[in-house]
């Protein structure tokens, strides 16, 4: 080499006097070096262009790619010119992040598609376990149905954290104080940390504005973070917890940090795949970080995480800020004249029997009258009749060309004082509309209780 740049001196270590003179193979580490000799002589073009992995003066590596351009002599040997060197790290580190990206979000249809299926007869077990609760049994009965029924919400719980990773659990956003709930639940987790010996320090923004969020589902994100900050710190010799909230332009962030085992840059790369866990079989679901990752993102926001083997872990989670045009403001619609549930006609539509079972039952025990329709258009059909439907409960997801919101509208169309509750695995907001309803709708998450599907129905018709 004749000369270099200040980059390529920046870039290897070596001055300017130390890189002239030097041959180009004394920065390669590759098997295959960079000659200008017989590889060249042999190449019809002017231009060579390759990878290699190059070495600095400090001994650190990083991966290039080289191109050699040369002139040729008479008789046809080549002599380099300009030996040009791209540093690729960068790239190489954005290509796997868009992979990574990919297959989160590859990841994510599939688990929605899982969990949908999994809510319907999670829907049924819980309902009918809870029905048998409801009845004359004797202990050792009784006992089983408790069971029964424990080990069904268990199973709900992970279904919704699915779903969350998943970016398609239903909304239910309003303005909220993340400093209150930061400090609500270190309150409520507080004796596990003093007894694991945590020291906890809190450096909460004073001046935070509010954001626009789902409470529980924030309040189980800031959980998970802290649970895993515990459990990351159960063996260093300093246990260390620190929380922040800080407003940074139009973002509002939470950082969790402790001093923790760390993790390696390969298990960062997997950390919010939902069931990728460090932790023993048994001692954790592996849902944690997938479920913060699905509540950064449903929510317009995003999630980073710093890391260093033994020296702990940041989790930097950044959420939009309320600014109070978002809010949507209260309807004032006349509460109707509550009516006798035997006159009250409900139109249950959903594909899945066990389902349209559960509410008939349930509705019937009410002494609501119910009609029964198995899809979009068999609803339609009884729609378009002359039949009484003072409530429409329908799945969103259904068979036969027409979701639920379609048979809503076209049902509103012919009755514009109709009720309707969307029943749904997982609150498809693009069918409706991103999670935007109109007065008179309501929207209830399977698996539901029994209990819960008596009081919406009731408040919604008027009746409580």
């Amino acid at each position: 080499m004749l000369y270099a740049n200040d980059a390529a001196v920046r870039e290897y270590g070596y001055t300017l006097d130390e890189l002239t003179g030097m041959t180009v193979d004394a920065l390669v580490t590759s098997a295959v070096p960079m000659r200008a000799d017989h590889d060249l002589s042999r190449t019809p073009a002017n231009v060579v262009v390759a990878e290699h992995v190059h070495r600095r003066r400090d001994g650190s590596q990083f991966p290039a790619t080289v191109a050699l351009s040369f002139i040729r002599q008479d008789n046809g040997a080549p002599i380099g010119q300009v030996l040009s060197v791209r540093n690729l790290t960068d790239e190489r580190r954005i290509a796997e992040q868009l992979r990574q990206s990919e297959k989160l979000a590859a990841l994510g249809e599939l688990v929605a598609g899982v969990a949908h299926e999994l809510n319907n007869p999670l829907a049924g077990i819980s309902a009918f376990a809870q029905l048998l609760l409801e009845e004359e049994l004797n202990a050792d009965q009784r006992e089983s149905a408790r069971l029964i029924k424990r080990e069904a919400d268990r199973a709900v719980g992970v279904i919704r954290d699915l779903l969350l990773f998943a970016r398609k659990a239903g909304p239910s956003t309003m303005p909220l104080d993340l400093n209150g709930l930061v400090q609500l639940t270190l309150r409520l987790r507080a004796y596990s940390l003093r007894s694991s010996g945590v020291l906890v320090e809190t450096r909460l923004d004073s001046n935070l504005p509010e954001i626009w969020g789902d409470d529980q589902k924030l309040q189980q994100v800031i959980l998970n973070l802290i649970v895993n900050a515990e459990y990351a710190m159960r063996r260093s010799p300093t246990k260390r917890l620190v929380i922040r909230t800080a407003h940074e332009g139009d973002a509002i962030v939470t950082e969790v940090s402790d001093t923790g085992a760390g993790m390696s840059q390969e298990t960062l790369l997997r950390v919010f795949e939902p069931f990728f866990t460090t932790k023993p079989m048994g001692q954790g679901t592996g849902l944690g970080l997938s479920m913060v990752y699905g509540f950064a993102r449903q929510s317009k926001g995003h999630v980073r995480i710093y890391s260093e083997v033994g020296k702990g872990t940041m989790v930097c989670m950044y959420l939009p800020r309320y600014h109070g045009d978002e809010q949507v403001e209260p309807v004032n619609v006349v509460a109707p004249e509550p009516s006798r549930a035997s006159d009250t006609v409900v139109l249950v539509v959903d594909d899945e029997p066990t389902v349209r079972m559960l509410i008939t039952d349930a509705l019937g025990d009410l002494n609501y009258t119910c009609i029964e329709a198995v899809d979009g258009p068999s609803g339609l059909e009884v729609l378009q009749s002359d039949k009484r439907v003072d409530l429409l409960i329908t799945d969103v997801g259904l068979p036969g060309g027409l979701n639920g919101r379609q048979v809503a509208d076209a049902a509103l169309a012919l009755r514009p004082k109709l009720k309707v509750l969307f029943i749904t695995g997982y609150a498809e907001n693009a069918a409706l509309n991103h999670g935007h309803i109109g007065p008179g709708m309501a929207v209830l998450t399977k698996p539901f209780a029994i209990s819960e599907l008596a009081r919406r129905v009731e408040r919604m018709l008027g009746r409580s």
